[in-house]
């Protein structure tokens, strides 16, 4: 949701690492103002999208994020990935955002990773549901940073040294899911 038609922005960025990683499942990108992206057909609003939908992946400006995640839960999708920033990380007024979303979040029943994070790399699926220009090889080490600048240094370091992962995942602001929910 936000996948972007113009090369460079986030939402693109993400949208060609999904549809370039491998991942078999499928994939709908979400714009209302784009017919397609890179030859998808585009929808206006989750909403639109007659198949069940097991994971959202948002990149879109905070103010928007609390209606679309109550589309999310009327296509009763049960987990969410928020790429974008704009909460507590900016102070008092985006932190009061990111609790009344989290609050809706667990009235919904979605989990959410994030938000502001760098998103998540599962290479056994493989998905790279993310912003790294770099989908790791296949391994058996996880890693999982708070930090997207970290992660993303990990991940430069692992491909020049040739190391594996089995999954990458940026928490970000870890206001649901943490590091204690994923072991």
């Amino acid at each position: 949701i936000g996948a972007a038609r113009e090369e460079g922005k986030v939402g693109r960025i993400i949208f060609d690492n999904i549809i370039g990683s491998g991942y078999k499942g499928k994939v709908f990108p979400v714009n209302p103002k784009a017919g397609d992206i890179n030859g998808y057909k585009c929808y206006s609003s989750i909403l639109d999208i007659e198949q069940d939908i097991a994971l959202a992946v948002i990149v879109i400006p905070a103010r928007f994020i609390s209606k679309v995640l109550e589309e999310c839960s009327e296509k009763n999708i049960k987990h969410a990935i928020i790429i974008s920033a704009g909460f507590k990380e900016t102070g008092v007024k985006g932190a009061k955002r990111e609790k009344r979303l989290i609050e809706k979040a667990k009235d919904y029943g979605i989990r959410i990773l994030g938000p502001n994070c760098l998103g998540m790399i599962d290479t056994s699926c493989p998905l790279n549901a993310s912003f790294s220009a770099n989908m790791p090889s296949k391994g058996k080490i996880s890693f999982i940073s708070q930090s997207g600048a970290l992660l993303t240094s990990v991940l430069d370091w692992a491909k020049t040294s040739k190391i594996g992962f089995s999954k990458v995942v940026s928490l970000g602001n870890k206001a649901d899911i943490s590091e204690n929910n994923l072991f």
